[in-house]
């Protein structure tokens, strides 16, 4: 089933609507997966995927394995993905890219659509301030999905960039603003 079979434009804003979140890296993959009911969100899992002291290819391959037994066995809707950012060292850039273009293929493989966010989106939308610190990211994470502990720091980003989607980004904030004039991201 294709994901846009999944989630219909026009779906009601009561449906559930499951979501992965990624944080890709090329040693270390986090994911999130929650449910957004109408306005309450829902842990399901979250973890990371660890790629072996190998070839680039090997650590590709792994990234993508491990992200197609996630959406293979959690069946989200959608994908929410953290955008790369510039390093100051051109090759750390390049090679985050490509862990990250491993993740866009194991969603585009399952064919389910794919938001991207930067970092500073997605602080800005769970913390309230686009530059927080790892740990006020991952408290946030803790409160708004009610965990009893506070999740490891990549699987936290991989949580708040779904849940950034879930609050009104890509996709999902297109529905809920649907009919209403936007200026710079905002209702008028």
């Amino acid at each position: 089933m294709s994901g846009a079979s999944r989630l219909s434009p026009l779906a009601s804003p009561d449906s559930r609507v499951r979501i992965l979140g990624i944080d890709p890296g090329l040693r270390v993959t986090g994911f999130g997966v929650i449910d957004k009911h109408g306005n309450q969100l829902t842990y399901v899992t979250s973890g990371r995927i660890r790629t072996p002291d190998a070839a680039l290819d090997s650590r590709l391959k792994a990234i993508l394995d491990g992200l197609g037994e996630v959406i293979t066995g959690h069946r989200p809707a959608q994908i929410a993905l953290e955008k790369v950012f510039v390093n100051v060292n051109p090759r750390s850039t390049l090679l985050l890219g490509q862990a990250r273009g491993a993740a866009v293929c194991a969603a585009v493989l399952h064919g389910l659509p794919v938001a991207e966010y930067t970092a500073l989106q997605v602080k800005q939308a769970v913390v309230g301030n686009g530059h927080a610190q790892k740990g006020q990211v991952q408290e946030m994470v803790r409160r708004l999905l009610k965990l009893a502990g506070v999740p490891g720091p990549d699987a936290a980003d991989a949580l708040a960039c779904a849940i950034c989607h879930a609050h009104g980004g890509q996709g999902l904030g297109r529905l809920a603003t649907a009919g209403f004039r936007m200026k710079k991201g905002r209702l008028v």
